[in-house]
């Protein structure tokens, strides 16, 4: 079944099932299961063995640790952990006030993790996670529900990272692209050149960056995050309550310390940036070949012990501060407890995640959805367009856009070289943008599911009130390539989907008037 059409049916099943039952974990859980079936042509036995072996490998690969994801899952650990000693010293509470304070209105309040998105451009984990830690304290006092914010920090994260050649995804995709344009022997520009080229034509990022900011501005609140907005106004429950522990979520276990600074919560944060940026520079350092340029240094480095290693310092900072605090105070032992727990639904979704990728990689999905594309006799002037849809659905049926980037770029840029050497560049910016539009959307993507992290947001109410904005985008993109592809024009299509984006989101603000009548 490898390979072939049959190969879509567990990404199909858990998403279905996640939109059907709004439960992950099940719906993960029940596309591994058929996953590894498929795999093992339906033996029970084996099936279970190769479950079993995909859940090891997370842990252990080739008789090793695997310290990518084992420096990962214990950053989230870490995270919780720097989060609770902030909350429990007061600096979260200190912070709010302060906040409050300075930024006297709601608008302002949802502005602050939307700028900081753009903001921390060098890594999307990083981005994800870190906003989230400064921005609830603010979005938290003016009852902007978990949801809302959670969409402001993915939709912030991904897009701009994609565009920056300074972070690690940048780095990535630009050794990508010098590969394929040497591959195709294309001498026209370099690897760089290409890449800062291709960012007016990642036309799905420029129109997710404005309905933010649109979206804060008007107040939209679009399908299923009326009712988050609503419900956090009316009652401040900043998530549903019906849907019970979400990640970061420390359920009031301890009281505020009534003497907290807002030097608690800074320094954690600070030092946590600071320790993360100075690892990723020495780890690209250390990784690189000859001389160490800034390209080079995050195209090697090791985010996942970066990330790690700046947790660990923030931890430390964060614990140091508390312990200072005069009485009374909880049980350090209490709040290193909680907010280890706090990040469990968290670990076991990701885990999840990474579980059913490998059985979707092992069925060669991705594959067999480029194979298709690939053999299609399709126009050349919709190149962009249909590249960019199928890079949407591949990356939301396999939770990765550096997944889809690595089989799509090339495949991309060889259909372009061949057929119209001019669309190569924006080929490959369709792939980019296609990736992000289907991150946004897939339940099983880290980022996504990083972003719900970061946010303290229910997870699948975070995939649900995100996809509607989502989807306006991508429509607009869809829109602006078929119009690139038929002009081979770049600065008229990108003007072209931000005024569809505009226009849409003036319609819904007419026809729907905002949850926040009287809360700017």
């Amino acid at each position: 079944m490898e390979g072939t059409i049959f190969s879509l049916i567990p990404a199909i099943l858990m998403l279905v099932l996640v939109l059907v039952t709004r439960k992950v974990i099940l719906s993960l859980g029940i596309g591994i299961i058929v996953g590894a079936f498929m795999l093992t042509q339906m033996d029970i036995g084996s099936g279970i063995g190769l479950i079993w072996s995909i859940f090891a490998s997370i842990f252990v690969s080739d008789g090793a640790l695997n310290m990518g994801s084992i420096y990962l899952l214990a950053f989230l650990f870490l995270l919780g952990i720097m989060t609770a000693f902030m909350t429990a010293s007061g600096g979260s509470l200190a912070f709010g006030k302060w906040a409050v304070e300075r930024i006297r209105t709601r608008r302002g309040a949802q502005l602050v993790p939307s700028l900081l998105g753009i903001v921390i451009f060098i890594d999307d984990y990083f981005n994800a996670l870190a906003v989230g830690q400064v921005a609830k304290p603010v979005t938290d006092r003016y009852k902007v529900s978990r949801a809302k914010l959670a969409y402001y920090i993915d939709s912030t994260s991904a897009p701009i990272t994609v565009i920056s050649p300074i972070s690690s995804w940048g780095a990535y995709i630009i050794g990508t692209i010098g590969s394929i344009l040497a591959a195709n022997e294309i001498t026209n520009y370099q690897a760089f050149e290409a890449f800062v080229l291709m960012i007016p034509a990642n036309l799905y990022v420029f129109a997710a960056l404005l309905l933010v900011f649109m979206t804060i501005y008007f107040r939209l609140d679009i399908g299923p995050m009326r009712t988050h907005e609503k419900r956090a106004l009316e009652t401040g429950e900043l998530n549903d309550p019906e849907k019970g522990d979400v990640p970061g979520d420390l359920n009031d276990e301890f009281k505020e310390h009534e003497n907290g600074k807002i030097t608690h919560l800074i320094w954690p944060i600070v030092s946590l940036i600071v320790g993360t940026v100075a690892t990723m520079v020495i780890t690209g350092i250390r990784n690189s070949e000859g001389t160490a340029d800034i390209l080079s240094i995050f195209a090697n480095t090791n985010v996942n012990i970066s990330l790690f290693t700046g947790g660990l310092i923030a931890v430390f900072i964060a614990l140091v501060l508390y312990i200072g605090q005069p009485q009374p105070k909880s049980n350090v032992i209490r709040v290193l407890a909680e907010g280890l727990k706090a990040m469990l639904p968290a670990i076991y979704i990701l885990i999840f995640a990474w579980m059913i990728g490998d059985i979707i990689s092992q069925l060669q999905t991705g594959e067999y959805l480029a194979q298709q594309f690939s053999q299609a006799d399709i126009n050349i002037a919709y190149l962009p367009f249909i590249i960019f849809l199928l890079s949407g659905f591949m990356a939301l049926s396999t939770g990765t856009s550096w997944g889809t980037f690595g089989i799509m770029l090339p495949i991309a840029g060889e259909i372009a070289a061949v057929t119209d050497p001019t669309l190569i560049l924006p080929a490959l910016s369709a792939v980019l943008a296609g990736s992000v539009f289907g991150d946004h959307c897939s339940p099983i993507s880290d980022t996504t599911i990083l972003s719900s992290t970061g946010a303290g947001a229910n997870h699948i109410d975070h995939v649900l009130t995100q996809l509607p904005y989502a989807i306006i985008c991508a429509v607009a993109a869809s829109v602006g390539y078929i119009i690139l592809g038929l002009s081979g024009q770049v600065w008229i299509p990108l003007l072209i989907t931000l005024v569809i984006v505009a226009v849409v989101a003036l319609i819904i603000h007419k026809i729907n008037p905002a949850t926040t009548s009287t809360s700017k």
